[in-house]
């Protein structure tokens, strides 16, 4: 560590679903922030954002509230709010510019400040950015169909700036995870580390060797793709639920009969657009075309879907139901909210039949890593898988095949990256673990 290090770093693991901070000492110590809110105490901070607006405060900004209390606020609310959630998703985004929340338009900058904002409100202190070395984690490969990388950076940099952090150090999500790993290992040891987020899967190999008591690793290979737990999700909402809610019904127009328009359905499979669809042209086409439709109930329950922002409760119907298909061959999927009432049996066969795709591209995103690398996956030593979608069998199964069981260490760690990320800032010539546009794989 340099002597004019900050005697405290913070690693900031900024997440689709949750975000997870970490403070370090100058004395090797390294714990995760925790946040008090009602009768429990938890290291995750729930990457959403509610916002109402008071009676007696119109024409003022509206009300926010992050995290957890975010969810509270939405689940107990009654009254107009928006609520947002893995608006990380939008940061590489040049189609999305602004969208208007009670007449005040927030950008991705707006939305990321004020989530940070909350966040360090409810660590009570523990969180003090503009007085730290700040090191963040970033994807390797952002999500969305054409990510612009350098517009996400410069909308990263420009809302931790407004956070007083003059300088954030930017880390790949999966360097933060292997730092965090490494610090385990007896030996020298080539490792590949496995980062399944909820908007992308991440996989870096690093060299790690020991000298003079000092952990150093040499980069050999990054890779990422557009896919993990969210597209997982996507799948059991485009063929569960998005038939009950009208996909693949028909309407009436000048005495046509045509099917309704798709688009709409890719937005329900990215649950977290529907507070997008609540303030926008959307609804009001929705409403037209429930007008027309040979069955209007299934649009009519739609539209009710967004109106009462009941987009995180099918989210979290959905997550029970994959994570329960990684211990059982088949579950009922269930969603009741408000006189929306869906079931439906899924096996675990279906379900990867579903995500056949899915695999196919992360196991693509394995090879190229491994080509970058210049190895096989017999120099690997170990592997470490870290997220929830790492348990789900069909990709365990993807690395056991390609590296054999013995090497696989899973776990569903959500405090590893931030606690390597801020054990990153406090070693020895931190910024040689920054991320550079160079490194990133093109495929």
């Amino acid at each position: 560590m340099s002597s004019d290090s900050p005697a405290v770093s913070i690693g900031v693991d900024f997440g689709t679903s949750n975000t997870v901070v970490a403070l370090a000492t100058e004395e090797g110590r390294v714990e995760t922030v925790r946040f008090a809110h009602g009768e429990s105490t938890q290291s995750v901070y729930a990457s959403a954002l509610c916002f109402w607006q008071e009676p007696s405060r119109r024409g003022l900004p509206p009300s926010v509230e992050g995290g957890p209390w975010a969810i509270e606020r939405l689940i107990e609310h009654n009254g107009a709010l928006r609520f947002l959630q893995s608006f990380k998703t939008l940061a590489a985004s040049r189609s999305f510019q602004s969208t208007t929340i009670f007449q005040q338009r927030f950008q991705f900058e707006d939305m990321l400040t004020t989530f940070l904002r909350t966040l360090t409100r409810h660590a009570r202190g523990a969180v003090d950015l503009a007085n730290a070395s700040v090191t963040v984690g970033r994807p390797v490969r952002f999500a969305g169909a054409a990510p612009d990388e350098a517009l996400a950076m410069q909308r990263y940099r420009e809302s931790f700036a407004r956070l007083g952090v003059a300088s954030a150090r930017f880390v790949f999500e999966p360097v933060g995870a292997a730092f965090s790993f490494a610090r385990g290992l007896e030996g020298d040891a080539t490792v590949l580390v496995a980062d399944f987020g909820g908007g992308t899967s991440d996989f870096s190999i690093l060299r790690f060797s020991r000298a003079g008591g000092v952990l150093r690793a040499d980069p050999l290979g990054f890779s990422g793709v557009g896919v993990a737990g969210d597209s997982f999700d996507s799948r059991i909402v485009d063929h569960v639920a998005a038939p009950r809610f009208g996909k693949g019904g028909q309407y009436r127009s000048f005495g046509k009969v045509l099917p309704l328009p798709k688009h709409f359905y890719g937005k329900l499979a990215r649950w977290h657009e529907l507070a997008l669809m609540k303030a926008g042209a959307d609804l009001r086409e929705l409403r037209e075309l429930a007008r027309a439709a040979l069955d209007p109930a299934p649009l009519d329950d739609f539209i009710e879907l967004i109106e009462r922002d009941l987009g995180y409760a099918l989210y979290r119907a959905v997550s029970e139901a994959k994570l329960a298909l990684s211990a059982r061959d088949s579950v009922e999927f269930r969603f009741a909210v408000d006189g929306i009432d869906i079931r439906a049996p899924i096996a675990r066969a279906e379900f990867e039949g579903w995500i056949a795709k899915d695999l196919a591209r992360i196991d693509a995103a394995v090879e190229d890593v491994l080509h970058q690398a210049n190895i096989g996956p017999q120099a690997i030593d170990r592997v470490f898988l870290t997220g929830g979608t790492s348990f789900v069998p069909a990709v365990q199964r993807l690395f056991v095949a390609r590296f054999g069981a013995a090497k696989l260490t899973s776990a569903d760690q959500f405090e590893s990256i931030a606690s390597g990320l801020a054990l990153i800032g406090q070693s020895q010539n931190p910024d040689q673990w920054a991320a550079h546009p160079h490194q990133v794989a093109s495929g």
